[in-house]
């Protein structure tokens, strides 16, 4: 069952984008503004609306940690804003000028994603505010973009109808003809499947287009043989194009936006509709799933976004939290930490470590002697529990492996790493592997003029110092 729960009203012209954090909701619009609401009440905050677009407001979208909000606009830039303040910490001009018609951060690096009308793709540094790598798509747009779960690769949408996949370091990977009339969006969803037949992961994509179509698609990386992208079913509830699709946090549903003014939510695994919402007058633009909480939003050129409470069975708060935030324990909000304890039976706790200003980084730094002085925890056996929660957390956050360490073929960290006559370095298994059935680079696909393989001792030696000290 799906409630309408809430309609926002604010913006004055058609809704584009809307987009969750933990704890906050964004919409943004053809009247240049994004718009910020509190999920505790659906109240806008104090700083919103956010301002300084000199033209439509295409896209918006939140860092993993929700602390930065990111927009983009017709007027060819990117902007960043501090989510806690409504503070402008950022302009960035895309390269051309063109319009940027949606942006993305990467799940696990420091990194943001622009693509633009003239099928610039760009990833921006969010640290330094740097152009860190660019590339085109060919032959249109670019209209859509999505990142896998770990980072290591995103997917783009264009208006020619073109799938594309691409590393990190955005080297293309793969192409595939998708829409035949354009498309118009895709969503990765955060949980892998497995494939016990072939030992194969999965990565679960959905993507959508003019065509009215929802396509479902499977996305592995299989070693010696690169990415696959595999077509799984299509989904044809709607009857004109469809602008709009992303996935639950669980990866259990799809929700599709379309110009036939219908939302429709579908069960992942079988295809079947679950729910058919037909209380906007015109197209649907956007919709977007909450990533903690049972509600979906949904935006439209009515100018208006409805707030839905699902009442069907979601994943655990703490379960998601600590699945999609492993490597970001210590950006984790004040919010992030109140799910996290609420997770853990820990509910009586949350005023209290709201009430300290309690964040990721100050959870992970708690000790024996601060529960107890500090935020003046009696109980000596509650005391152990958290400290005993908080252990486990620190030994279930992933360590962030640096990218040079891993093998190009199997992306896993290589123990005897050598260096093909192509410059690169990959894990000697693996290359042996690749070339006895072909003469090509797996990084460039030109020929390689030799197959010799050199002992690469330096790369060796740093990654085990670097072994050494995640020991220690």
């Amino acid at each position: 069952m799906a409630t309408l729960i809430h309609t926002l009203a604010d913006h004055s012209d058609d809704v584009n984008y809307c987009a969750f954090s933990s704890s906050c909701l964004a919409t943004c619009s053809l009247d240049k503004t994004i718009r910020v609401y509190s999920l505790s009440n659906f109240s806008e905050l104090p700083y919103s609306p956010l301002e300084g677009h000199r033209y439509a407001v295409h896209c918006c979208c939140f860092s993993p940690s929700g602390r930065v909000l990111a927009s983009c606009s017709t007027d060819g830039s990117t902007a960043l804003w501090d989510s806690r303040n409504g503070h402008r910490l950022a302009v960035l001009e895309q390269p051309g000028a063109s319009p940027v018609r949606v942006c993305r951060f990467s799940p696990q690096r420091p990194c943001l994603l622009a693509g633009a009308a003239d099928g610039s793709v760009v990833l921006w540094n969010v640290q330094s505010f740097k152009l860190y790598r660019s590339g085109k798509v060919k032959g249109g747009s670019l209209m859509a973009c999505a990142f896998s779960p770990n980072g290591n690769f995103f997917v783009t949408g264009s208006s020619s109808g073109d799938l594309t996949i691409w590393d990190d370091k955005m080297r293309c990977l793969y192409n595939e003809k998708a829409h035949d009339l354009g498309v118009t969006c895709c969503d990765i969803s955060s949980h892998p499947v497995s494939d016990s037949e072939n030992g194969f992961k999965y990565f679960q994509m959905a993507s959508c287009g003019q065509d009215n179509q929802i396509k479902l698609w499977l996305i592995f990386f299989a070693d010696f043989v690169g990415v696959q992208l595999k077509y799984k079913c299509t989904l044809n509830g709607h009857s004109a194009p469809v602008l709009a699709c992303a996935f639950s946090c669980d990866g259990q549903m799809i929700v599709s936006g379309s110009v036939d003014k219908c939302v429709i939510i579908y069960e992942t695994s079988t295809g079947n509709t679950l729910h058919t919402l037909s209380q906007h007058t015109r197209y649907v633009t956007t919709c977007a799933f909450a990533p903690h909480r049972p509600l979906l939003a949904t935006g439209s050129m009515d100018k208006t976004v409805h707030i839905w409470q699902l009442d069907l069975k979601q994943p655990c708060v703490g379960d998601t939290l600590e699945n999609e935030s492993k490597v970001a324990v210590e950006d984790w909000s004040e919010d992030d930490v109140s799910a996290w304890l609420c997770a853990q039976d820990l509910s009586d706790l949350v005023g209290l470590f709201k009430m300290n200003n309690i964040d990721g980084k100050e959870l992970l730094n708690l000790t024996k002697e601060s529960l107890a002085n500090e935020l003046k925890i009696e109980s000596l056996g509650l005391r152990n529990k958290v400290l005993q929660k908080i252990e486990e957390l620190r030994m279930t956050i992933s360590v962030s492996v640096p990218d040079e360490f891993l093998c190009p073929i199997t992306r896993e960290l290589m123990n005897d790493p050598v260096i093909a006559t192509d410059g690169y370095s990959y894990e000697r298994e693996a290359m042996e592997n690749w070339i006895s059935s072909r003469r090509s680079s797996p990084m460039t696909n030109l020929p390689l003029h030799s197959l010799m393989l050199t002992p690469n001792r330096t790369l060796k030696m740093a990654i085990s110092r670097w072994l050494e000290t995640k020991q220690k």
